[in-house]
């Protein structure tokens, strides 16, 4: 028998303190992503012969941003912490952007992509773990932010990310610190 006197649901028990973690991560991310494109966006923006690549910068700083704006209402809503770390997050995510910029075109979307297969990998793992916990709602929420992050890859890969001077090294130092900087939100 469950806690209620029914019969108990297979799969996990909703974990509120797992669901505060998921949140405070990803409020981390998203807060990040928005750096990353406002120091993007910083570089390109003075260079008219750049509009293309600095509207498409954007509208994905749009989405990462309209992505921070539900975070930061489930921050409230479910009673999490913000990371204490975000001034940090703020300052390296505009200065990967700035770096990523001044180093051209190509190296600013290998920079999106290598970030956002991070992201759209840790969102799927979180929401199947939401929907064992039958947080269906969230689960949804993180599903429509994970489609738009596939976007944000998918784009970056078409303009030219993997063909960026020295792109192995580079995706494998974003998508390191990307993964490091997710296990430190989870605990700080």
């Amino acid at each position: 028998m469950s806690e209620d006197g029914g019969i108990p649901l297979p799969g996990k028990r909703r974990n509120p303190d797992r669901i505060q973690e998921m949140i405070r991560v990803d409020h981390a991310g998203e807060y990040g992503a928005v750096a990353i494109y406002r120091g993007q966006r910083a570089i390109f923006d003075k260079l008219p012969h750049k509009a293309r690549i600095a509207n498409q910068l954007e509208e994905m700083e749009a989405d990462e941003q309209a992505h921070l704006d539900a975070f930061d209402d489930l921050i409230f809503q479910h009673k999490a912490r913000p990371t204490a770390l975000a001034p940090i997050w703020n300052v390296a995510g505009q200065a990967l952007g700035a770096a990523t910029a001044l180093m051209g075109e190509r190296a600013a979307h290998a920079c999106t992509e290598a970030v956002e297969s991070v992201i759209e990998q840790h969102y799927a793992s979180q929401i199947t773990e939401l929907r064992a916990m039958g947080e269906d709602e969230l689960a949804d929420l993180f599903t429509k932010f994970r489609e738009e992050e596939i976007a944000h890859h998918d784009l970056a890969v078409e303009e030219g990310a993997r063909d960026a001077a020295g792109y192995p090294l580079l995706s494998a130092f974003i998508k390191t610190g990307c993964r490091t900087v997710i296990k430190i939100a989870e605990k700080i």
